[in-house]
């Protein structure tokens, strides 16, 4: 398995903002020509949504489920002193300096659990991740799936990892399964979770966790609020995830439970 790799762009314009999402990305223009939807550093959740959709997504990819292009964005404060809009004004303010972007699927559809297919293992291997990233958000009436290319795409993992909100507690996590499973949308069709989780072990090790882990930025490390250093974080988000694949037996018979 190659090494994860990011790369990092410059805003060089802010389209329109999507505002179906409480945290208010837009669509932006990079400098190296392609569309992004950008997820704001100033947002409600701050860095640590950021770090959860990095962290999510480029689990998703390492297991072979698709995702779009995930890239680090800088963004200058020159938008913010265009942008006639006040909360967005706000928001651009407050999110000088790295942020996160998505390459932005043109023409893509909301997964709708009525009408959308999802096959078995797909489904299994989403599940699955969710459990082990403990992802509180992605239930029928928030699905954060697309279809694209008669494909379905994994987006928004920025509600998991809730543990890093109070770091004071976040060994209490290490030996916890994931009852909110229930509420997953895919879980009626995931009917291959043994294979899936399998198959998910063969292909995340260590070193690609790590690797993951590794290439989080710094500077979204660091809040005057947190009480670890951010090597500290690194280490607790390592062993979180090597905990959760230790037991993936259990959030795999806690899942068929569920179903």
């Amino acid at each position: 398995m190659s090494k994860i790799d990011i790369r990092t762009v410059d805003v060089v314009k802010y389209i329109t903002p999507l505002r179906e999402g409480g945290s208010l990305p837009a669509i932006v223009e990079a400098d190296d020509g392609f569309l992004y939807v950008l997820k704001f550093r100033g947002a409600g959740q701050g860095k640590k949504a950021l770090i959860a959709e990095y962290i999510g997504g480029e689990l998703a990819r390492a297991i072979g489920l698709k995702v779009p292009e995930i890239v680090f964005m800088n963004l200058d404060d020159s938008f913010s002193k265009t942008e006639p809009d006040e909360e967005i004004q706000d928001l651009l303010k407050f999110s000088v300096g790295l942020n996160l972007g998505l390459h932005y699927l043109s023409s893509s559809i909301t997964f709708d659990p009525i009408v959308s297919v999802a096959d078995a293992m797909t489904s299994s291997k989403i599940v699955l991740l969710d459990s082990i990233i403990s992802n509180i958000d992605r239930t029928a009436k928030n699905t954060n799936l697309l279809n694209w290319n008669k494909e379905l795409w994994v987006i928004d993992n920025g509600a998991s990892f809730y543990f890093h909100h109070n770091w004071a507690t976040w060994k209490n996590h290490l030996t916890r399964t994931f009852p909110l499973i229930k509420d997953h949308v895919l879980l009626e069709r995931a009917t291959l979770l043994k294979d899936a989780s399998t198959e998910i072990l063969s292909l995340l090790d260590k070193n690609i966790v790590k690797d993951i882990i590794h290439k989080i930025p710094e500077d979204w490390l660091i809040n005057k609020s947190d009480t670890l250093t951010p090597d500290e974080m690194r280490t607790a988000y390592i062993d979180y995830l090597n905990s959760r694949l230790s037991q993936i037996d259990s959030l795999v018979k806690e899942a068929e439970d569920a179903r």
